[in-house]
């Protein structure tokens, strides 16, 4: 049996990253777990491979890239550049259309909401092959509203697979580019008031007795990139006891702008820049979570996590995304935590960059 060109978040397991790549993989797990996590659809690699058979555009990306020398640095930007056009011009097949914009509309009606906004986030089957480093190289998209605009941000996110650095590093790790698929996700965007990111062992350290969890206003996003220095809270993993907490000057945030309906950056009322942008109540119902989740895989994890404050407590934390921990995990004895050591999770994701260590 043909396999399906898309796939719901919940007909998804850990088994099924080949399929859906390790974000849409890990959702659906996590919803098998119990995990609140918001719903959402997935375009699947298939759906990929046969948007890039038809009109022989991979051949096409193939023939730019076959002599391309990936240590000139504008051959490769204008190489990238060329080929990102190609893919975001290439029409859908009317199955695929009708099957992308089908699920999108049920999602919709699912959520009680016309046009609902969504993420579309990139989720490549090459983000788990051993000894690289692939996440964070495709793009996300954040409140797209409307089926046109989620064609056209699925092909964005398709065509991001050969973005100038990805193209580099899969050329300096011995990857063929067509080794590599990508799947999309489409996920109803949590409205967050805040949002951020936790892990359930020390980034800094390694220690497994805490955990980290940091915070901003709005969108996860100004966290994830490290465009602010969040609030940034220690956590006891037994007794959910706040160990740390440094409240830092947020000065920008990012939140869907009502006129123009896009996700942008604003900046942070004065009064609020040094309040904590978590509450306390949230801070251990958080961490509960963390715990489940990482009962249920098995090991340290670190997640993306959203709080939509116009729902009742108790069911306004949202889990959007979670990854096996692979830097401290991999070491046979974890480090204790030192006395007055410091290091926020985003530290903790930048260095591991800049290291070109694997994250998730």
């Amino acid at each position: 049996m043909a396999a399906p060109l898309v796939r719901w978040f919940e007909e998804c397991t850990k088994a099924s990253v080949p399929l859906v790549g390790g974000k849409c993989a890990s959702l659906g797990e996590l919803m098998h777990a119990g995990v609140r996590v918001p719903p959402g659809f997935a375009l699947t690699t298939e759906g990929y491979r046969r948007f890039m058979a038809a009109g022989s555009l991979a051949h096409e990306v193939q023939l730019r890239l076959r002599s391309l020398d990936v240590n000139d640095l504008e051959a490769l930007e204008r190489a990238s550049a060329s080929v990102r056009e190609a893919i975001e011009a290439q029409p859908y097949s009317l199955e695929m259309e009708d099957a992308i914009a089908e699920s999108y509309r049920k999602l919709s009606v699912r959520c009680c909401m016309p046009a609902l906004p969504v993420a579309v986030r990139s989720s490549a089957t090459a983000e788990d092959l051993p000894g690289a480093s692939f996440a964070g190289q495709q793009d996300t998209y954040l409140w797209i509203r409307g089926a046109d605009e989620v064609l056209q941000h699925v092909r964005r996110c398709m065509s991001s697979l050969y973005t100038a650095r990805a193209i580099g590093y899969r050329a300096a790790k011995g990857f063929r580019h067509d080794d590599v698929a990508i799947s999309v996700g489409v996920q109803k965007m949590a409205q967050s008031s805040t949002a951020g990111v936790m892990f359930t062992l020390h980034p800094a350290t390694g220690d497994r007795s805490v955990i980290v969890i940091d915070s901003n206003y709005g969108f996860g996003e100004s966290v994830v990139s490290g465009e602010v220095t969040p609030d940034h809270f220690v956590v006891n993993k037994v007794t959910l006891d706040i160990l740390e907490r440094t409240i830092s000057t947020k000065e920008l945030y990012y939140t869907v702008d009502p006129k123009s309906q896009r996700s942008r950056a604003f900046e942070v009322p004065f009064e609020r820049q040094k309040v904590q942008s978590l509450v306390d109540d949230e801070i251990t119902e958080l961490a509960w979570m963390g715990k489940q989740i990482e009962k249920h895989y098995g090991h340290p994890v670190d997640i993306e996590w959203a709080v939509d404050k116009r729902l009742p407590s108790g069911g306004n934390l949202f889990i959007l995304q979670a990854r096996p921990e692979t830097v401290w995990s991999r070491k046979s004895r974890p480090a204790a935590r030192p006395e007055g050591a410091a290091g926020s999770a985003i530290d903790y994701i930048v260095s591991g960059m800049l290291a070109g260590k694997r994250l998730g």
